[in-house]
């Protein structure tokens, strides 16, 4: 009993030792507003409680561009986060910005392992460059079609599970002129989807193989690719099928949608727990297909979007491997399952979707299930991988504000051809000088 009491009470003392010691602390900033706030916060607190050596502090910095701006901004005046959600086209700008350590680096330094063959192949190849793996695959997604089944069964149009851009025309125009709805279709003004329809028709954004082979000097937005999406774009909107939004709302478009102004909606898959609830709160049902492409082209998939996580250069060794830590937990199979379940951003691991499968989870919901088979249908490419560039912040507002010029133009009485050739000609004009004016100023200029 003596001996008994004597060991308890050397692990009492050396329980006591561990919880004076001072927690290593890092900050996680993030850009996940609204409700997915409290979906991190849990997840932050759940890490801290198994690890309870670490504190990882969460902070909503705003968006993506916010984020990427203001984590750059810090560790430059020598107060780095120790862990940044940065998106996917923030991720040349991230590397060049010298601020960040690649992830793979960070977790071999601390000792930690990792089996990069779990992840999805079409997600590790967006951030691997030059075969190092630069930040960790977190909040994963792809465009998808939303489409509100009450309206369609009372028109009597069928959807396609992969539609092309025919079939989201005709649907359209029936629901309009059958007085269903105000609109057949809505989606955010926003150059990611024109990005996505580059990359399904196999067409680069840019060149140099997107900015894989080397740094891009200009854009392909005089392509056929280009072309095809604005002109059927322009046809959508002239025949008030389309409803357009401000630039980059993508609260707008949602809305619409659930009000019921717009019968089919482009977004993102990363809603789509929360789009059904709020859809059934708005009195009808929704339903999932593929993202449109032209009908002439053949599929070739999309690109990753959404946001990886960032480790930055400048912590001490023991906030890198709290870093490290706290990374690996949240792509583990267990928290990539949770994270797909209640948002909707696809599972990162190859794994988490064999244990998905078998509970049954795509057969009871497989509304989850449409963005992933697009994913794996996906030929990985240059075209799928994404562009690369360090002007894409800038490259993607005048992509995306071009459809106001092409709509100034159609307003105007031009044809939608002419307004498309037109509004491309002018934001090729501009991204192609903000490309190379980034490249000046590293002193990369274009040849």
């Amino acid at each position: 009993m003596k001996r008994f009491l004597v060991l308890m009470l050397i692990a009492l003392l050396g329980f006591g030792v561990a919880l004076g010691q001072e927690k290593v602390k890092i900050t996680f900033w993030h850009a996940m507003g609204g409700w997915r706030i409290g979906v991190i916060e849990r997840m932050c607190a759940d890490f801290n409680e198994i690890f309870p050596q670490y504190e990882v502090v969460p902070e909503f910095k705003g968006s993506y561009r916010d984020t990427l701006n203001a984590a750059i901004a810090a560790a430059r005046a020598g107060a780095p986060a120790g862990v940044v959600q940065i998106f996917e086209v923030g991720t040349r700008m991230a590397i060049d910005s010298g601020v960040f350590e690649p992830v793979q680096k960070v977790i071999e330094e601390a000792g930690l392992e990792v089996d990069w063959g779990q992840f999805i192949p079409a997600v590790m190849s967006y951030y691997t460059i030059d075969g190092t793996v630069y930040s960790f695959p977190f909040n994963s997604s792809n465009p998808i079609l939303y489409y509100n089944v009450d309206i369609f069964e009372k028109a009597g149009v069928e959807l396609p599970k992969k539609p092309t851009f025919e079939d989201v025309y005709e649907a359209a125009k029936k629901i309009v002129e059958g007085g269903y709805a105000p609109y057949g279709i809505t989606w955010p003004v926003h150059s990611w989807f024109v990005e996505q329809w580059f990359a399904e028709q196999g067409q680069l954004l840019v060149d140099n193989e997107n900015g894989l082979a080397g740094r891009p000097s200009q854009t392909y937005l005089l392509s056929d690719a280009a072309k095809r999406i604005f002109t059927w774009w322009g046809k959508l909107y002239k025949e008030g099928l389309y409803a357009p939004t401000a630039f980059e709302a993508w609260g707008e478009a949602k809305r619409n949608f659930l009000a019921q102004q717009a019968a089919m909606l482009i977004y993102s898959t990363s809603d789509v727990a929360n789009m059904r609830a709020q859809a059934l709160d708005a009195g009808f049902h929704v339903r999932t297909a593929y993202f449109p492409v032209p009908a002439e082209v053949e599929r070739h998939g999309v690109i990753i979007g959404g946001g990886s996580l960032w480790i930055s250069k400048d912590l001490t060794p023991e906030q890198k491997k709290a870093a490290a830590e706290f990374v690996l937990w949240i792509s583990s199979v267990a928290q990539t399952i949770r994270w797909h379940q209640l948002t909707g951003y696809f599972p990162v691991k190859l794994t988490a979707l064999q244990a998905l499968e078998e509970e049954g989870w795509y057969k009871r919901f497989p509304d989850f299930k449409t963005a992933i088979d697009q994913l794996q249908e996906t030929e990985i490419s240059p075209a799928t991988q994404g562009a690369k560039m360090g002007a894409f912040l800038e490259v993607r507002e005048y992509i995306g504000k071009a459809f106001y010029r092409m709509k100034e133009l159609i307003d105007q009485g031009k044809s939608v051809e002419e307004a498309a050739e037109i509004a491309l000609k002018e934001a090729k004009a501009k991204a192609d000088k903000a490309i190379c004016e980034y490249r000046e100023a590293i002193g990369e200029p274009c040849p």
